[in-house]
């Protein structure tokens, strides 16, 4: 019997029309654009506007997206996992609310929290359970509105986010194409390093944490960087090896867009130019768990079928992997 592949069968995005530019930043904060660009890459981020608009909104939009392009019928599809550290609310999870409303009443759906790895985790999730026969049409999406958890007084962190939502369809291939292997990694020493403080279990909310700002992100940058840097490019590093690939080889590297510099590394450990690296930084910034897909969203018409293409991430937590895929489809 040929074996089942989960295959990518199509892509939507969206983002927020509110353009926060480095130069906005500068009346908001201590911080210029020469500094923001040479250390991140970023020139702008999204910014979700509105009240009562959250996560959701935007996965819904994007899921929205996905299923015009595709000609899916929302009733078909049969599960829903949205990667997100933001979601509207500690429960119901925000894949029930995006499959609430877009209408997808027939699919069961929960939320994957790995951080800025999460897309990748949610992927290979999906992916075993087309694998396993019994699903034919599975939506992964990531949403983050990281403007919700960012403190616009502490220049170190609410340069580097933005907001966003990608979304991706996945169903059953049987010509090798699609998710072929993965490597996927934890280690929660490093929450550290990368967490919020309060919200939790361990330190419920309360007027004293709000008032300590306890419910923003708190990073200890160089820490996070230097674990970034390894842990990205190695494990896309022994993902090519394992699979008997050389730079040659691939199409495209798909990054997390955490920081250039860290994407930079990643290419060159992986031996590959700068023209095949997809990279959209300059323009949303870090989107958490949305990186990925928007940038499969954006360069989908350049996506050709059979390309070999490594998606690599690295998150708070610490999370980090690399998934190899082939593309499975001509844009028309």
């Amino acid at each position: 019997m040929q074996k089942i592949t989960a295959a990518i069968t199509g892509v939507g995005g969206y983002v927020p029309e509110y353009k926060l530019t480095n130069k906005i930043l500068e009346t908001m904060v201590e911080t210029n654009d020469e500094w923001i660009k040479s250390r991140t890459g970023i020139d702008e981020r999204r910014i979700l506007k509105g009240e009562g608009l959250g996560s959701s909104d935007m996965g819904a939009e994007a899921v929205k997206n996905l299923l015009e392009k595709t000609g899916t019928n929302p009733l078909d599809v049969e599960c829903v996992i949205c990667a997100t550290v933001t979601p509207d609310m500690l429960f119901p999870a925000t894949a029930n609310i995006i499959a609430d409303k877009v209408g997808l009443t027939n699919a069961f759906g929960f939320d994957l929290e790995a951080a800025c790895s999460g897309f990748l985790f949610a992927l290979s999730t999906g992916a075993a359970f087309i694998e396993s026969g019994r699903y034919k049409k599975i939506i992964i999406v990531g949403s983050d509105k990281m403007s919700s958890i960012v403190d616009y007084t502490d220049r170190t962190t609410c340069v580097i986010f933005g907001d966003g939502a990608a979304a991706v369809l996945l169903e059953p291939n049987m010509e090798g194409l699609g998710l072929v292997d993965s490597i996927l990694k934890s280690d929660g020493s490093g929450r550290n390093f990368l967490h919020m403080k309060a919200g939790g279990s361990v330190k419920p909310s309360s007027v004293e944490t709000v008032m300590a700002k306890e419910h923003y992100i708190y990073q200890e940058g160089q820490t996070v960087f230097k674990f970034a840097v390894k842990g990205m490019a190695d494990v896309s590093y022994e993902l090519m090896e394992r699979n008997k690939l050389t730079g040659d080889d691939i199409a495209w590297l798909v990054p997390h867009q955490a920081n250039l510099r860290i994407i930079d590394a990643t290419a060159n450990r992986m031996g590959l130019s700068k023209e095949k690296v997809m990279i959209n930084i300059q323009k949303y910034g870090n989107t958490t768990a949305a990186t990925i897909p928007l940038c499969l969203w954006e360069w989908e018409n350049r996506l050709n079928k059979g390309d070999n293409i490594i998606l690599a991430a690295f998150g708070g937590g610490f999370t980090w992997g690399a998934t190899y895929l082939k593309w499975a489809y001509n844009t028309k």
